[in-house]
């Protein structure tokens, strides 16, 4: 087992220097410098985003017995962050788009860090609580103004490379970073204070350089406004056939993906016996298959198409998601094998179901749309945690019930997304 971690953890480092090396985003074809900069500043962005969603999944075998609190006020405690981001990402889809894009970006990136922060020092679940809806209305809003950056820079034949780069951030945010966040959480003897205090840290060193160096994006201003109110646009985006299936389909991905991930950590040490120092090892080699799947699956969805790989990605992901959550008694390392082949798998349905929905409006709206898109997923993912907190139980040794049952509700929920997604984007490759 230590040879094991000795490897992966030398894996991972690569993957984390590959990602700051420039000439990563070098290598992808058309890049120019002053683009790999940007790219590299908004996957820092979307890193601690992330990170700050994503460090409070594995931590339910710290806060669970630490507050006496049961899966389903643990559900709520995860449910905050997102819940509050659906209403946060509702209110902006009204507003994205009178404002410019940097400066939107950044002053929600500043309330961002501060709800951080203020997790780092909740002492209570009350306040850990009240702290998650602080930063989750900011966090709500950067998503969609990330992705409508790369949209307004980036054309369409091109924007699955440069989406791709960006949601590499969530690999390794999911990898390296929950992982690196759960040793600190070891190191400071189980506070589990420490990886909040972490990302705001992180945080607030990008946020200088964000100022300096990202572009101000001024283009969807000049177009000329519809003649009709933010309200009325508001209802008719959900309304309209095209963008109102593209939001659906988005909730559904998103609410398939993650109602697997908030139990996984207890199942696998309170069902399975897999000792707490080897669990971060799951996001930890999960995140860097899709570290590696984000890269070469945007581009190769760039020469075969979007949808062709989406189609392929989301079945062979239900196989997987049945074996985690019906583990059996089988060594570590297959544990490893399965979450890497899932985790990537995963992120190339979520590259390109993105990139396709990123098409389904032009730039004076873009901003509005995607941030009602990143709203819409967020609720999707806070109704997962919801649901899978009232689906799951548990007995006074913390072992888990009922958690192969999630699993299948994942399947069939993802099951209809690539159902829709089939019927919305089927043209949408031979079009661009």
């Amino acid at each position: 087992m230590y040879i094991l971690k000795y490897m992966i953890l030398r894996t991972s480092y690569f993957v984390l220097r590959t990602l700051i090396s420039p000439l990563y985003f070098q290598s992808l074809p058309g890049m120019k410098q002053k683009e790999t900069i940007i790219l590299f500043l908004l996957a820092g962005i979307q890193f601690t985003h992330i990170l700050d969603f994503m460090i409070m999944m594995p931590l339910g075998n710290y806060l669970m017995p630490e507050f006496g609190i049961n899966p389903a006020q643990f559900s709520i405690l995860l449910a905050s962050y997102p819940v509050s981001s659906f209403v946060s990402g509702l209110w902006m889809a009204l507003l994205a788009d009178k404002y410019e894009r940097k400066s939107l970006l950044l002053f929600t990136y500043a309330g961002f860090i501060v709800g951080t922060a203020a997790c780092g020092f909740a002492n209570s679940y009350g306040l850990l609580l009240s702290a998650r809806v602080v930063a989750g209305i900011f966090g709500g809003i950067i998503g969609g103004q990330v992705l409508s950056m790369i949209s307004d820079l980036f054309s369409y034949e091109r924007r699955g490379r440069a989406m791709g780069a960006v949601m590499s951030a969530f690999a390794v945010a999911s990898s390296v970073g929950v992982t690196f966040s759960l040793y600190l959480v070891g190191i400071f003897k189980d506070d589990w204070h420490v990886p909040f205090l972490f990302t705001a840290l992180l945080a607030v060193v990008l946020w200088p350089l964000c100022w300096y160096y990202l572009p101000v994006l001024r283009s969807h201003l000049t177009e000329e406004p519809l003649p009709i109110s933010r309200g009325r646009q508001l209802i008719q985006t959900l309304t309209n056939k095209t963008t109102g299936l593209a939001l659906l389909f988005s909730g559904l991905m998103m609410m398939g993906h993650f109602l697997i991930i908030p139990f996984i950590n207890p199942f696998m040490e309170f069902n399975k016996g897999y000792p707490r120092s080897v669990t971060p090892l799951i996001y930890l080699v999960g995140g860097i298959a899709s570290f590696i799947a984000a890269i070469l699956l945007g581009r190769f969805s760039d020469r075969v198409g979007k949808l062709k790989v989406f189609i392929y990605c989301v079945p062979l992901s239900f196989i997987m998601v049945i074996l985690i959550t019906n583990m059996p008694a089988i060594p570590f390392a297959l544990v490893l094998l399965f979450f890497a082949i899932w985790f990537a798998l995963a992120t190339g349905r979520a590259v390109t179901s993105q990139t396709m929905v990123s098409s389904v409006t032009g730039a004076a709206g873009r901003g509005s749309f995607m941030s009602l898109n990143s709203s819409i997923q967020h609720l999707g993912t806070g109704a997962a945690a919801l649901l899978s907190g009232l689906i799951v139980t548990e007995d006074s040794r913390h072992r888990l019930y009922h958690y192969e049952w999630v699993g299948y509700l994942s399947v069939l929920i993802l099951l209809l997304g690539l159902l829709l997604g089939r019927f919305l984007f089927k043209e949408v490759d031979r079009k661009k």
